[in-house]
């Protein structure tokens, strides 16, 4: 550790112009002539030296005189003896002054001499030789000694900070020659670099070099310094332990007196950590901007689809069963039904879609998903899923287990670069407090089912282990991976009150566990088109809303023959036109949410007002968050998101009637 001291004070003889200044004199000595001769001679020629002189007889005046006074030199008489002198001397350099001390003998030995020079003094003098001229010569000599020494002082103090500053700082510094051998490393430069000061003095930076850039940045960087101008650029290299990291260099040269370059030092500031939080946000930045492009492509898209789709089962009705016609309407909507499985996805990939919470047995769900997963995590792996018996209910939404499943599924793969088993399985299970307290969470007791995904890849190292579920967390290379896989799955499972665990040991596989808890509801079935149900029919009035007229005409007229009277609308102020003139009750309103001039939560509103009975039912092709911002609040009972089919259609709006309880929703 490196300390810095205060900087001593300036020196009497640095601050003192010896033509113009007066100087103080302390004379310690008991002979009255001794101060009358010495003042004398100070005080006949100004011209020489300017000084005044004060006189201690004893040791104890001359200590509180110096304690009080600025006394630029002490003269001491040889008179009060040899110790009293030497230990006067002792006590001036144990407390830090730096006061020229010269001695006056009186015939004193050289021995006597040299031990008073010995104890500190700066220069002897014998009274016999006592003349204005030899006086202030030795005066001279002791003031210009004591600057040299003042400065080598200071020199040695800047010094002694610069190197402190080096040791001390958090960048990264190296001396080279200038063949480019290393002499010197700091600290800082050690512990980023792993590499200790004896392995790199003597090697050169190339054992840095991390092969990410090209050579042709090194030659400019040589090119630069070697001309003599500083070299600024963020560099990439790379540790002993092989790990890279980033640092913003600046490389200049040192020259000696003559101007030629001798060394080379490099200053570096580890940009890792920052580039690494700016690759997060830009990361962010990108997959926000994704949720908007789908968020904005969703609704026309999903018209589309929904204009296919209807037009496809209402052709599917009028043709021959087992026709050829029949299986291309059917291929038609198989294309079709995939395509809103995309864009599906994508909006549950940016996070744009709302839950769709309902209480139904995992086991189907997760049945219909795996059969999906086999084209995502290829041929070579063996993808198998045990199904636990009676199983409890949960609350689920299936697009979040379908995401939980393929963000699992997706690091299995890739733990198997040369194909493995891959097994899916679900078990009922009951947690208790002895449970909790081995996990050290606050886990509820009571019934879960329990999700468990499993593979034979290569595991993952224990010191990483805690860290998989954190966003943007990647053991993968730069490239291969976001990070956000598992923290979303960790964030799905937490918004559904559950809990996840993973086990792993390198060469062994991974083992995830999803505790989701069960609930005492009735069963809610899973939607599913399946060609060739029958739609659910009816005799009621509905109202039908919609600013897409190819869809608002087909849905029409698929209702209509399902037996319901049809009123249409073009948009929410029309709609309001049309209930305002029938005269008869209407029963259901299926509106659009997002439309020109009112929206779907608006027509809500003052239908509420004009026919309190009437329910609604809500559909739109927005992404689900869009929907909510419209006030449509009860998403499982009163909305339907397109694409749909004209079957799904006819479902919920058999339901939405059958259910008295069903109340209007109204945004506040």
């Amino acid at each position: 550790m490196c300390t810095v001291t205060a900087d001593p004070p300036m020196s009497t003889a640095l601050q003192l112009d010896l033509g113009k200044s007066t100087l103080h004199v302390l004379l310690v000595g008991n002979l009255e002539e001794d101060f009358f001769l010495i003042r004398d001679i100070l005080t006949g020629d100004r011209s020489e030296l300017r000084a005044e002189l004060d006189h201690a007889s004893t040791l104890e005046e001359a200590k509180a005189m110096l304690l009080q006074g600025h006394y630029g030199l002490v003269l001491f008489a040889h008179e009060t003896g040899d110790a009293a002198a030497t230990r006067l001397l002792s006590e001036f350099l144990q407390s830090g002054r730096t006061i020229p001390f010269i001695v006056l003998t009186e015939h004193a030995d050289e021995k006597s001499v040299a031990e008073i020079i010995e104890a500190g003094a700066w220069d002897c003098l014998d009274k016999s030789h006592l003349t204005g001229a030899n006086l202030v010569r030795t005066i001279r000599c002791s003031l210009n000694l004591q600057a040299m020494q003042q400065r080598g002082n200071l020199a040695e103090e800047s010094l002694r900070k610069l190197s402190c500053a080096v040791e001390q700082s958090a960048d990264t510094i190296f001396i080279t020659n200038r063949e480019g051998i290393i002499e010197y490393v700091n600290p800082a430069f050690e512990a980023l670099s792993g590499y200790s000061r004896d392995e790199v003095i003597g090697q050169t930076p190339a054992i840095l070099k991390s092969g990410q850039q090209a050579p042709a940045l090194y030659r400019e960087l040589w090119e630069t310094i070697r001309s003599g101008d500083v070299y600024r650029g963020i560099l990439v290299n790379r540790k002993k332990n092989g790990d890279l990291y980033y640092v913003d260099e600046s490389i200049s040269s040192i020259k000696d007196a003559a101007g030629n370059i001798t060394h080379f030092v490099s200053n570096g500031r580890d940009l890792t950590e920052r580039l690494r939080i700016e690759a997060q946000l830009l990361q962010a930045q990108k997959m926000d901007a994704v949720g908007r492009l789908a968020g904005g492509v969703a609704h026309d898209f999903n018209n589309l689809l929904t204009i296919i789709t209807s037009y496809s089962e209402l052709a599917l009705d009028s043709v021959v069963p087992g026709s050829r016609t029949q299986s291309r309407i059917q291929e038609i909507l198989a294309a079709a039904r995939r395509a809103a499985d995309l864009t599906r996805q994508l909006l549950a990939f940016s996070r744009k879609q709302p839950q769709a919470l309902r209480v139904a047995e995992i086991n189907p769900v997760v049945n219909g998903i795996v059969k999906t997963l086999h084209r995502l995590i290829g041929e070579d792996i063996e993808l198998t899923f045990v199904p636990g018996e009676e199983l409890g209910r949960v609350r689920l939404d299936p697009v979040q287990i379908e995401q939980i499943l393929m963000n699992l599924a997706a690091n299995a793969r890739d733990a198997m670069p040369q194909g493995g088993r891959c097994t899916i399985a679900t078990l009922n299970v009951y947690l208790d407090e002895e449970y909790a307290d081995r996990k050290r969470a606050v886990i509820p007791p009571g019934r879960y089912v329990v999700l468990t995904v499993a593979d034979t890849g290569t595991g993952i190292p224990e010191d990483q282990l805690s860290l998989i579920f954190e966003p943007f967390y990647t053991t993968k290379p730069s490239g291969k991976g976001t990070g956000l896989g598992l923290a979303t799955v960790y964030g799905i499972v937490k918004q559904n009150h559950g809990f996840v665990w993973a086990y792993s040991e390198p060469g062994m596989g991974t083992i995830f566990k999803i505790y989701l808890p069960c609930v005492k509801e009735r069963i809610a079935t899973v939607e599913s088109p399946i060609a060739g149900v029958v739609a659910a029919r009816g005799t009621e009035t509905v109202l039908l809303v919609e600013d897409e007229d190819a869809l608002r005409k087909a849905t029409a007229e698929f209702l209509s023959l399902r037996g319901y009277n049809v009123l249409e609308a073009r948009n929410g102020l029309d709609a309001l036109s049309v209930t305002k003139s029938h005269e008869s009750p209407i029963h259901l309103a299926i509106t659009d949410v997002v439309m020109p001039h009112m929206s779907g939560g608006q027509l809500a509103k003052e239908l509420e007002t004009l026919r309190p009975e009437m329910r609604v039912l809500f559909v739109s092709g927005y992404a689900g968050q869009t929907v909510l911002d419209h006030k449509v609040i009860d998403l499982e009972s009163n909305f339907l998101q397109k694409p749909f089919t004209l079957t799904q259609l006819a479902s919920k709006v058999r339901t939405t009637l059958d259910h008295a309880h069903n109340a209007v929703p109204v945004g506040g």
